[in-house]
């Protein structure tokens, strides 16, 4: 198939999981893919195991750190120095983490890593999106946000619990940021979207005890499977003018009432640029 043949698609945390099958199965489609990783040998292997796969592919490596802000712009940098435009972006890397845990900008690990890194990472790519367009932007995130709720007074969990909490948090924050990000680029030729990806066996879970792992093994999807949805957003001309929405199992379903909630969104917008002005990289808002 070349159903995406001359297209460039960047996938994050694509070294293993569910990032390395999205980014295969791209790859498989026809594009040209950029594997946007922090382990650099752990990517390097991921190119070539896909390579050998798809012997015609064109895949690349490039080193991303989502829990260094800096890094990310020096990423982003560098994309528009090697890249006239980009068609796909799939914000796709995340941490599940059991203890509270600080990145090297001094902000809570699971909060930066899953949403605010990402968000960070899309704002810088826009000029390239836009360039690329009619493109697409997508969200890995989680039925976990259901349960999820914004704790406003302490999203960074200073004083309050963690583990569970924090992760359903940021997954809550990328669906708002979504449906924010989509209504700041209505009219234009970019669409964002979210979704769940189903419960998959991948190394997200490796803070969990090994017994609840091993209880929940046959309950879980291949990574394969997991990518499905990914690719699907990616690629299928169905979702071409379809933006702000959540998928799971490549069909549109209601976020939660609180992902839905267009104060919430905006108070997530506007926290979300004070957080990265006060990191010292402060984001341009799309024109």
């Amino acid at each position: 198939m070349t159903l995406m043949r001359g297209k460039v698609c960047l996938v994050t945390g694509a070294n293993a999981g569910i990032g390395k099958e999205t980014a295969a199965g791209l790859a498989v489609l026809g594009a040209r893919v950029i594997l946007a990783c922090r382990d650099m040998k752990k990517a390097a292997a991921a190119k070539m195991e896909i390579r050998a796969a798809a012997p015609q592919s064109q895949v690349e490596a490039m080193r991303l750190d989502l829990a260094d802000l800096r890094q990310v712009r020096a990423f982003a940098r560098q994309c528009a120095e090697g890249q006239e435009r980009l068609d796909v972006l799939i914000n796709n890397a995340g941490v599940w983490k059991r203890r509270r845990e600080t990145t090297k900008d001094g902000l809570e690990a699971v909060f930066a890593i899953n949403h605010l890194g990402p968000a960070f990472l899309t704002l810088e790519l826009l000029p390239l999106l836009k360039a690329g367009a009619p493109s697409r932007i997508v969200f890995v995130s989680s039925d976990s946000h259901y349960g999820g709720r914004m704790n406003w007074e302490d999203t960074q969990f200073e004083k309050e619990g963690y583990g569970s909490a924090a992760y359903r948090q940021s997954k809550l924050a990328n669906v708002l940021f979504v449906k924010a990000l989509a209504r700041r680029l209505d009219g234009g030729r970019v669409t964002v979207n979210a979704l769940h990806p189903g419960v998959v066996a991948t190394d997200i879970g490796r803070d969990y005890p090994r017994w609840l792992l091993a209880l929940a093994k046959p309950f879980r999807m291949t990574a394969r499977e997991g990518a499905r949805c990914s690719i699907d957003l990616a690629a299928d001309p169905r979702w071409d003018h379809v933006t702000g929405g959540y998928f799971r199992k490549s069909k549109l379903v209601p976020a939660s009432d609180a992902a839905r909630n267009h104060a919430s969104q905006e108070r997530l917008w506007e926290a979300t640029l004070a957080m990265l002005e006060r990191a010292g990289v402060s984001a341009k808002p799309p024109a």
